[in-house]
């Protein structure tokens, strides 16, 4: 399982990263990272990132619209490694095991 919590450690250090470029460019006016790739980025195990991000930048934290997609990549993103994880599991080579 150390190989998940990596992929989660550095999906969430870009995820933070994108946050953070944002908000720069927010604050500067400056052309913005979408939505749509700021969730990608949570669906795709970056979501710790992206909610450690939320919090220390107070960035997307407030919008509502976007708090519920955020949520929504979250609970699909568990739904489907856990999925996976059971599926491993469950796999032949590890049921000779």
């Amino acid at each position: 399982m150390l190989w998940l919590a990596s992929f989660y450690g550095v999906a969430s250090v870009a995820c933070f990263i994108a946050y953070a470029v944002d908000k720069s460019a927010a604050v500067q006016r400056r052309q913005r990272i979408s939505e749509f790739t700021l969730l990608l980025l949570g669906l795709f195990c970056g979501w710790p990132g992206g909610l450690l991000a939320q919090q220390m930048l107070r960035h997307k934290c407030s919008k509502t619209s976007f708090q519920l997609k955020f949520w929504l990549t979250v609970v699909l993103n568990v739904s489907l490694v856990l999925a996976a994880l059971v599926q491993m599991d469950m796999s032949p080579a590890n049921a000779a095991a």
